[in-house]
Parts: structure tokens; sequence; C-alpha cells
């Protein structure tokens, strides 16, 4: 079985956003940090060599195939922001109907800089993805 390359990491979150070369994108970074630590309870780790993420679950498919995720966790990439929020749950289409500028995939969603969404749904598209992690995947 195959070893999955995002894992935990013992490198600087700050050392990493202090290196992204977007201004915008640094100063995003760390409102972002301020929130996810405040909706998780967890601070800030680094996974691989780009993702800053919170808190952490196993997960097991039937295939056999298990590791360990961020519950939450975003980059600050070139071309975008990269929010990692896994969890599906009832509502989350509406949540992300209202937004506001983005684009997305099923377990991410792409921002260009915090002011085009509105960051109080996002909070609570953090909230439901932790929930729906949590109860998928009980500690």
């Amino acid at each position: 079985m195959a070893k999955n390359k995002t894992t935990q990491t013992k490198k600087s979150v700050a050392d990493f956003i202090s290196a992204v070369d977007s201004e915008v994108k640094r100063d995003d970074s760390h409102q972002l940090i301020k929130i996810l630590s405040n909706l998780t309870g967890f601070d800030p780790v680094m996974w691989g060599p780009s993702i800053i993420g919170f808190g952490a679950y196993h997960y097991k498919y039937a295939s056999g195939h298990e590791g360990d995720m961020p519950l939450v966790g975003f980059s600050p990439r070139k071309t975008a922001i990269v929010l990692y929020i896994m969890g599906d749950f009832a509502g989350k289409e509406e949540l992300l109907k209202k937004l506001g500028k983005h684009t997305g995939s099923k377990a991410c969603v792409y921002v260009m800089k915090l002011e085009d969404i509105d960051v109080s749904v996002l909070k609570k598209i953090i909230m439901g993805s932790v929930k729906s992690i949590k109860k998928l995947y009980p500690s």
C-alpha cells in the first residue's frame, strides 16, 4: 500500500507564510489561522510542504487504504487560497452558493482573497465539515 504524501511535519507555519510571495495571501493566511484556530480549538501545523492543518482524524476506507488528514486546512497557492474542507453535510451546497466568489471541488474551495467571500458563511461551512468528519471518523 502506498504511503500518504500529506503527513504532519515539524516545519514552521510562520516560516512557510513569510515565504509566500503575495502580501494579500500572507495577510489572508494570518486571518485564516485565527479563524480556524478559534473554530477548531487546534493550533496550526504544517502537513506536507504546503498545507496548514488544524486537528487531525484517522480514516480507513473499505479498500483498506487508511491514513491521517487534518480536520480542516488551507494552502496559500500562487493561483488561489485552497481551503481543504473534506466533510460533506446537509446544507453545504446552499452555503457554498452564499459564500461569494469561489470555485470548488468535492473537498476543496478555491478563493482568490478573503475579501471576495462572506467569512461568516465560510465559518458555517468549516463547522459543518468538522462535525461531519468527527461523526464519520470518531476518535
